[in-house]
Formats: C-alpha cells, sequence, structure tokens
C-alpha cells in the first residue's frame, strides 16, 4: 500500500470514528444555541448572567471530562491487544477516580459560589447567578459519570452509542428550557432557572442511561465482568491518574483562560458579557468540530501505539491535521460569510449585536491555532505521554494568555476586541508546544512506548 492510500484509508478511519462524535457535539451546539436563543429573547439580563456561570463553569466541566480522557488511550490499547476483562478494570477504577476528582471540584465550585459578590460583575445580575450556579453544580457528578463510559465506548471504538444517547438528551433538555423558560404547557416560567433545571435532567438521564447499557447489554459482558469482579489495584490508580491528571490541567487552564475572559468583560459591562457569550456559542461550532476529529485521532494513535508502530502513530496524527484543516477552513467561511445572521439569531438587543459583529474578525482569526492544538494535544494523548501537556498549558494559558486578555482589553483600550484576540496568542504558543512533543514521541529514536 502506497503513502497516498494509508492516508486515504486514515482518512476514512478518522470520519467514521469522529462523524458520530460530530453528531453528538452538534446536537450539543443545538441545545447551546437553543438555550441562548431563548434565554437572550426573555431578557438580556438572563443572558449575560448564563454567561458568566456557563464560562465559570466550563472551567470544572473541563477539568472533570479532561480528566476521563487519560482512560481513552488505555482502553484503546488494550483493546487492540484483544484485552476486554482489563478493559473493564481500568473503567471501575477510573470511574471511582474520577468521582473523587470531581467530588474535590464540587467543592472547590462551592467555595467560589459563596464569593460571587467580590468578583466585579454587574449587581443587578447576581440574584440571577448565584440560583442558576448552584443547578449547574449539582450537574458536575452526572457529566463525569456519563464522560467515563463514553471514554469506554470510544476506545472500543463504538462512537454511535454516545451520539445517540447524547442527542436524546439534547431533545429532552431543548423541551424542557421552552416549557420552563417561559412557562408553557401549563408549567411555571421560571427563566434562568428553568433552563439550568432542564439541563440538569438532561444530564441525569444521560448518564442513566448509558451505565445502564455498560452493565445490561450482553455483547458488554466481559466488560462488566471486569467492573464488577477485578480488584481495584494501586498499579491501575497509578496509571489513570498518570495519564489523567495531565490531560485534565491542560484542559482546566485552557477553559480557564477562556473563563478569564468572560470576568473580564464582565468588568467591560452587562452588553459585553452578553456579547461574549454570544461569540463563545457561534465560536463552539468549529470547537466541536476539531473536538470530534480530535476525539478519533486520539483513539486512533493509542490503537497504534498499542501495536508499537511509532511511523503509523506519526501519519495517523498527520491525517487527522490534514482533515481539521479542512474543517476549520469551512468553519471560518461560515463566520465570516454568515457571522452577522447568526449573531442575530441571538437577541433583539441592537447594543449586543453590535459589539457582537465587531469582533467576528478576531474570531476567525483563531480558528486556525484552535484546530491546531486540539488535534495535536490528542495526537499527545493517544501517545500516552501526556506530561509536557501540564507546562505547555501554564505557559500558554496562564502566563501569556490570561495577561494578554487583560492587557489588550483595558490598558490597551481595545475592549472585546481585544478579550477574543488574545485567545490566539495562547491557542497559536500550545499548538506549537503539542506538535514538538507530538513528534518527539513519535520519533524513531524514542523507544519506549507508554503501555
Amino acid at each position: 500500500m502506497t503513502l497516498f492510500q494509508k492516508y486515504i484509508s486514515d482518512y476514512k478511519s478518522i470520519l467514521k470514528l469522529g462523524l458520530p462524535i460530530l453528531i453528538g457535539q452538534l446536537g450539543m451546539i443545538v441545545v447551546g444555541f437553543a438555550d441562548n436563543i431563548m434565554l437572550g429573547r426573555y431578557s438580556t439580563e438572563a443572558l449575560a448572567s448564563a454567561s458568566f456561570v456557563n464560562n465559570m463553569f466550563n472551567v470544572a466541566v473541563f477539568a472533570c471530562m479532561g480528566f476521563t480522557y487519560g482512560l481513552t488511550p488505555i482502553v484503546a490499547t488494550l483493546f487492540t491487544r484483544g484485552q476486554y476483562r482489563e478493559i473493564g478494570s481500568n473503567v471501575r477504577v477510573g470511574l471511582i477516580v474520577n468521582i473523587l476528582f470531581a467530588l474535590a471540584v464540587t467543592l472547590l465550585m462551592s467555595m467560589i459560589y459563596f464569593n460571587v459578590e467580590r468578583m466585579g460583575q454587574p449587581e443587578e445580575l447576581i440574584p440571577l447567578i448565584k440560583p442558576y450556579f448552584l443547578i449547574y453544580l449539582s450537574g458536575l457528578i452526572p457529566v463525569t459519570v456519563f464522560s467515563v463510559f463514553s471514554q469506554w465506548s470510544y476506545g472500543i471504538k463504538n462512537t454511535r452509542m454516545p451520539m445517540w444517547i447524547i442527542l436524546a438528551g439534547n431533545l429532552l433538555n431543548i423541551i424542557g428550557n421552552y416549557m420552563l423558560i417561559y412557562g408553557h404547557f401549563s408549567m411555571p416560567e421560571l427563566g434562568l432557572v428553568g433552563a439550568g433545571i432542564s439541563t440538569l435532567f438532561s444530564r441525569l438521564f444521560c448518564m442513566v442511561v448509558i451505565c445502564t447499557i455498560f452493565f445490561m447489554k450482553n455483547s458488554y459482558r466481559p466488560y462488566s465482568d471486569g467492573f464488577c469482579h477485578d480488584r481495584v489495584t494501586r498499579g491501575l490508580i497509578g496509571k489513570i491518574n498518570r495519564t489523567s491528571w495531565p490531560v485534565s490541567m491542560q484542559m482546566t487552564m485552557e477553559s480557564g483562560s477562556f473563563t478569564f475572559a468572560a470576568v473580564v468583560a464582565g468588568w467591560l459591562g452587562a452588553i459585553e458579557l452578553a456579547s461574549f457569550q454570544v461569540t463563545v456559542i457561534v465560536g463552539t461550532l468549529g470547537f466541536c468540530i476539531y473536538y470530534s476529529i480530535g476525539a478519533a485521532v486520539s483513539v486512533l494513535v493509542a490503537n497504534e501505539a498499542g501495536k508499537s508502530d511509532k511511523k503509523a502513530m506519526r501519519r495517523v496524527g498527520f491525517a487527522g491535521y490534514h482533515v481539521i484543516l479542512a474543517c476549520a477552513v469551512c468553519s471560518s467561511t461560515l463566520f465570516l460569510l454568515l457571522g452577522e445572521t447568526l449573531v442575530n439569531i441571538f437577541t433583539e438587543d441592537i447594543r449586543v449585536i453590535t459589539t457582537t459583529v465587531g469582533i467576528l474578525g478576531p474570531l476567525v482569526l483563531y480558528q486556525l491555532a484552535d484546530a491546531t492544538q486540539i488535534n495535536f494535544a490528542n495526537a499527545l494523548r493517544g501517545t500516552s505521554k501526556v506530561m509536557p501537556m501540564l507546562w505547555i498549558a501554564f505557559v500558554s494559558y496562564i502566563i501569556l494568555g490570561a495577561p494578554a486578555t487583560y492587557l489588550l482589553a483595558i490598558p490597551a483600550g481595545l475592549g472585546m476586541f481585544g478579550v477574543i484576540l488574545s485567545f490566539s496568542v495562547s491557542l497559536f504558543v500550545a499548538a506549537a508546544g503539542f506538535l514538538f512533543f507530538f513528534m518527539r514521541a513519535t520519533s524513531q529514536h524514542n523507544n519506549a512506548i507508554s503501555s
């Protein structure tokens, strides 16, 4: 088989695995759009409050989800070797470790809740922010449990099952929003609180369904047997921690830089905060596409790592990059051509519309950087050599990204344009770091591949 034919085969494998993840992610985008459209048309205050809480919880959710991602390359490598019972053992340990981690994150977010008034947000938003914050907090454990079993499913190359569960949960979420935000079908009109309750219910639904499938479906019996009967050992706990912590901290610091940007937007005013929320939701169109391709790349790189084939690992990583670049071009073109139309869907407030349309340029600019860093972060995750992700994320998002956001937005006087422009600074640096260490991990001169 020629190199060209191998790449074509890799493209097909990536799309086959990534497409169901993408469909699930697009379903989540639809929910995000529906949430923000309904809230934006309910009131600008509700939209701004949702922006603050959602962006605060992006750090917590990405931290919890990122911790579960350490399980994926372990499962994918064992799956390649046919060690199905061992996969169940790892899922059990992964679930225990991830629930403990999620409880710690819940405690930290609870401390933030008691200090919301000190974070410089508009005073009129605090009565809306606090109850929505508590409801969102209740959903961290369900998100974590669902994500653990989703990573197991991705690792065994079954990306369709989580997709269908997510789509069903999303449908319930949208229906719940319509009923509870506005008070339709004899339900109480709860506004932002109604949106929170609907989201919590959909997350509980997804968790219950995927757990039921794992334990009750006959074809998954080898996994559930390993889960129920094998012992928890320090070796398994250590292995999962080694692959989980760096990924989680990388995603925490990345999402943290976006959360800090939301805080800076709040310092600028309620209109800017609402504009930031619309921009983030529109930008999610690109992110979810890149994430879906990246997740497939991680699984396929891990499959090749199970065969100790570094040449194939590198080829898969770059095949993913070809696909993800094409997606970035499509996303950027969509934002350029239809950006103003998309913004008008979310709000009728001319001040929010004008502010958001003015920052579509830097939104397009960071698509290339975001696509690159997602691809090679996931490719590096597939190698299980993830420790460099810690300091790459720290330098990119904390040392460079957060100060750039503040300096460009306030001292430089660029306002929201500077906030969105600063994302390109951290994302380009992170992309370069992940690429370098992926190349190093797959070098023929580096013979150690994590098992």
